[in-house]
């Protein structure tokens, strides 16, 4: 009888009702890159920033739950694919280093105004290396370094096949290991290790602090409708209490993960017809010896398995959180049919809708490979995970390793003429014809390019303030570099670059 009375008064209860100019969906980088720009270029914006869980930055954004790299195609091979004449293709890596500086201004930007005190909570200079094994990868990684290296964004990149010079670079890799098996590497020192739950906690508690911006916690977005008068209304439960409002917005953002998709499809937007997504999970093997852990200051890539997505490509990983130095390896992929850490597992299938099951089964028809991997991984015992972490460290042992859970992905499917659908192993902007609700949907390199993804978006969905030349104005104070490539113009790379990295004290 309590209980239904319970039900009685709260179905009795009007529903809060707000109105804002903008709402951001989702607590993490991109919400929290979107937020603060738009307050930079418009600081009478009002916002409302709504997070599911009851912390920022606890899903993707999270240290424990992404690679940590700023990912600036310094060491990531699945950014330079081989060709089948043997050539690499480089037009990719070029585009996400030119992205990755725009996101070093953008936060040199913001130490200087006082928005970040502390950088180096975030951000840490950490050497960036590839490292491959066996005659034909060795090849790969000259041709690579040949190919890079001609190009500005990678200038001082070094390489080696002199295992002298890899005990030096990579002592822990190098010991104990026998046989005359081709090994090469390439290094990059200005690479970085990037924390970007420290830094979307550092900017969220900054738009805290405006009057016009407000940040909740606990806070589930159940539905997204369109208004007769043209703006969204968002119906939003709280977590906690059991309430439910709604929020009229003219701008709606959906930065919230692998559950981006599901949200986009209560859009009800053309444009978001024939997407689809494939949830990949994953787990590290992190160190737990001291003595381990400070032999090695590097992010170590290697080559992704075959069919394996972006994200598992491996790698032995320098890590700093919270001020600790930490050691990973991996990741290991795995399946499921959540779409976030803390999701459900009916996300999967909730987000199976008419439009979108051709491109869903077509796309998993041509990436068998894929599937076949993912079952391999989930197969996995710890002593095969050890195995794979010694071809980069012959000496480890199961004793100095725990699992580590990591964070869940979504990979974008897509419509595609020829095919029925495609795979996409990146990020990409959905948004709707008259630019006033937008949408993020995959992986990586998503955080480490966020600020140049935002800013597209922004151009993209508020086409006249974007002309203005205030806001043109701005930008420039904001990226000194924005309209200019940096990797055409040697001189303005380096003058960018050191003084990112003396602001963001990487020196």
């Amino acid at each position: 009888m309590l209980i239904l009375l319970e039900f009685i008064l709260v179905m009795g209860k009007k529903k809060q009702k707000s109105e804002v100019d903008v709402v951001l969906i989702g607590g993490g980088i991109m919400s929290a890159t979107l937020g603060t720009l738009i307050n930079e270029l418009n600081p009478d914006i009002d916002i409302e920033i709504l997070e599911r869980l009851d912390v920022v930055a606890a899903e993707s954004s999270d240290a424990w739950n992404n690679a940590g790299t700023g990912h600036s195609a310094l060491c990531e091979l699945n950014y330079t694919p081989q060709q089948a004449d043997g050539s690499v293709k480089i037009d990719k890596a070029i585009t996400i280093a030119e992205q990755f500086e725009v996101s070093k201004q953008f936060w040199a930007y913001l130490v200087e105004k006082g928005v970040i005190k502390n950088p180096e909570n975030f951000i840490r200079k950490v050497p960036h290396m590839s490292a491959v094994f066996g005659a034909d990868d060795v090849q790969f990684l000259k041709t690579r370094y040949e190919a890079l290296t001609k190009q500005t964004l990678f200038k001082g990149m070094e390489y080696t096949e002199d295992t002298a010079l890899l005990e030096q670079w990579v002592p822990l890799m190098m010991e104990g290991r026998v046989g005359n098996e081709p090994i090469a590497a390439t290094k990059m020192d200005i690479g970085t290790d990037v924390n970007f739950g420290a830094l979307t906690r550092d900017l969220i508690a900054h738009l805290a602090t405006k009057s016009n911006i407000n940040i909740s916690v606990n806070q589930e977005v159940k539905d997204i409708d369109r208004e007769d008068d043209g703006r969204w209304e968002v119906e939003v439960k709280d977590l906690k209490t059991g309430e439910k409002r709604e929020i009229k917005a003219k701008f709606v953002f959906i930065g919230a993960g692998g559950h981006s998709l599901l949200l986009l499809e209560k859009s009800g937007i053309p444009e978001a017809n024939g997407y689809g997504g494939f949830p990949v999970g994953g787990q590290w093997l992190r160190c737990t010896n001291e003595e381990i852990i400070k032999k090695h200051q590097a992010k170590v890539y290697g080559k992704a398995s075959v069919g394996a997505p972006p994200m598992s490509v491996p790698h032995l990983d320098t890590r700093y959180i919270d001020g600790k130095q930490a050691l990973l390896f991996g990741p290991y992929a795995g399946f499921s049919t959540k779409f976030l850490k803390q999701g459900s597992f009916f996300d999967l299938p909730a987000s199976i809708k008419l439009s979108n099951i051709k491109p869903m089964l077509s796309a998993g028809l041509d990436n068998l490979d894929l599937t076949k991997y993912l079952i391999t991984e989930v197969m996995k015992k710890p002593k095969d995970k050890l195995e794979s972490l010694k071809q980069f460290m012959p000496t480890a042992k199961m004793e100095d390793w725990v699992i580590e859970k990591a964070g869940q992905r979504v990979q974008v499917i897509k419509k595609d003429p020829k095919h029925g659908g495609v795979l996409e192993f990146g990020t990409e902007v959905v948004s709707s014809a008259d630019g006033s609700i937008a949408a993020l949907l995959g992986a990586s390199p998503g955080a480490s390019t966020s600020v140049a993804i935002m800013i597209q978006l922004l151009k993209k969905c508020f086409p006249d303030r974007a002309k203005s030349s205030e806001y043109k104005d701005k930008l420039r104070e904001m990226i000194p570099s924005w309209g200019q490539s940096l990797n055409e113009n040697p001189a303005l790379c380096a003058e960018v670059r050191e003084h990112s990295q003396r602001v963001l004290k990487m020196d």
